[in-house]
């Protein structure tokens, strides 16, 4: 883009106002998008290879529109952890801004920086917020819904359903409240647990497809090698999304959980719970491990597992697929060295417990254009609209409803860590374990507001501090109490 339309451009884009929070990413649907939103998403890396796909507007779409014609509309996008993802997203809004003849606003926002559910509920009850956001289920929608923010959309799920067959397992759960969705499933995000095979294979070790923590642990001390920055274990407990994933795993695979599966009820501080926090306390205090943990890994922050693992100084990371998209995009010689697997077991489970998540796509009340927001959701969700940015984010990306999946060979055939993905985005829930628990547990916003506290990272630096596991679960436990009072759910 030439520097006096860049210009242009920005002088006629709608006032995003002050808020540090938001990055201007496009006004689309005029001919020029303004891109430039920087920075790293919360589990990755970059990758700025152009994104060239625009496709096609359905008919039935562009007639659903025809009334919309000259209307603007704003959308709200977690940042994907590419630009180049990003920038093929917006390929598929400009497409459909230019056929159905409307302005779409896309702003980009970083869901771990600041407290982004209390800066999007004031914009709501404030009513600036956009028409349309994507955010991922399992983190954020249930504190929306608890805060009266978002709209009923079961309409639009209904009428994808009946053109798309069963929408991912998981959203089901996170998306649905009192038998109405208040979420659009948007797309699956594969997450996995990644290991160097060939280092094992140079310690004649066989790559399995399923390992209980203590045997990766004893895994990660074997294929370690400080002297050539070969560091078995690329997994910190520090403040990050990484560290809270891998904790509530670990505890819930031990036959621990923040909740009940009613998600209303604390109960957090259990004998499985402190036997869990013993066991990942001993990994980090434990000189016996200490030759596998990399250098500053006390202080990683969520791009950081990503950054190693791509360096290839990590023997294993548990994370998104960002770090194995990443790899791939970038040709990175780690990407054919990387052997996939699901979560581990633990003493709780006899299988892995890992349910990936998904994007959901919200309308906000108070939407100035929700018709035009609840069609474009409809149109990003096909595979015309979100093949372009699967490829940008292989893995990471992925459908989110049964037929899209078998709509473009790519997402069958893409890659061999696409099958994975697709079962664990159909399998069958809840998941149980030995001593009870269901997951996913009932969508809960004290849950989603506890994670979001770091509660559970700080409770583990307590405990490398040199804490008892035992008191530190318990003061962890009442923060819970006074977190899931705040958000209306007192014990």
């Amino acid at each position: 883009m030439a520097d006096d339309e860049y210009a242009k451009a920005l002088k006629e884009a709608p006032a995003m106002g002050d808020n540090p929070l938001w990055s201007r990413r496009s006004v689309l649907g005029m001919g020029v998008g303004v891109l430039g939103a920087a920075g790293l998403a919360a589990c990755g890396g970059t990758s700025d290879s152009p994104a060239q796909v625009q496709p096609d507007v359905p008919k039935e779409l562009l007639d659903a529109a025809a009334g919309a014609k000259g209307t603007s509309m704003g959308l709200l996008s977690q940042k994907l952890y590419s630009t180049a993802a990003n920038d093929a997203l917006d390929n598929s809004i400009k497409k459909f801004a230019e056929a159905t003849g409307t302005k779409i606003e896309n702003s980009l926002v970083q869901a771990d920086a600041g407290d982004v559910v209390a800066k999007i509920d004031a914009e709501v009850k404030g009513g600036v917020a956009r028409d349309l956001a994507f955010m991922t289920d399992s983190r954020f929608i249930a504190q929306f819904h608890a805060l009266g923010d978002l709209e009923d959309v079961t309409d639009v799920v209904e009428a994808l359903t009946a053109k798309y067959g069963e929408p991912c397992a998981e959203a089901k759960n996170f998306c649905v409240f009192d038998g109405k969705w208040f979420a659009i499933p948007y797309h699956f995000i594969g997450i996995g647990s990644f290991l160097r095979k060939d280092w094992m294979q140079e310690k004649g070790i066989t790559p399995k497809d399923v390992y209980s923590w203590e045997e990766l642990r004893d895994l990660c001390l074997a294929i370690s090698d400080p002297g050539k920055r070969r560091f078995g274990w690329g997994m910190t407990v520090n403040r990050s999304g990484d560290g809270n994933g891998l904790i509530e795993a670990l505890i819930n695979s031990y036959g621990g959980a923040i909740t009940a599966n009613d998600g209303r009820k604390v109960t957090f501080d259990s004998p499985e719970t402190v036997r869990a926090v013993t066991f990942l306390g001993d990994v980090y205090t434990n000189p016996k491990y200490q030759p596998m943990l990399p250098p500053g890994v006390a202080s990683w922050t969520d791009t950081s597992n990503n950054e190693n693992w791509l360096a290839g100084v990590l023997g294993y990371t548990r994370n998104s697929f960002s770090v194995y998209a990443d790899s791939r995009t970038k040709k990175n010689p780690v990407y054919d060295k990387t052997h996939v697997f699901s979560d581990c077991i633990g003493p709780a489970t006899g299988k892995s417990l890992l349910l990936g998540q998904s994007q959901g796509f919200v309308v906000f009340k108070g939407a100035k254009n929700p018709d035009l927001a609840k069609l474009l959701a409809q149109y990003l969700v096909s595979a015309p609209a979100l093949v372009g940015v699967s490829k940008q984010a292989p893995g990471l990306v992925m459908p989110a409803w049964e037929k899209v999946w078998d709509a473009d060979p790519y997402f069958t055939g893409g890659d061999p860590a696409f099958p994975m993905v697709r079962t664990m985005s159909q399998q069958k829930l809840p998941l149980s374990t030995k001593n009870g628990l269901n997951f996913p547990q009932k969508a809960s916003a004290g849950q989603q507001a506890v994670v979001a506290a770091y509660v559970l990272t700080d409770m583990m630096q307590q405990v490398v501090q040199g804490a008892a596991p035992a008191q530190a679960v318990t003061a962890a436990h009442a923060k819970m109490v006074q977190i899931f009072a705040q958000q209306g759910l007192p014990q």
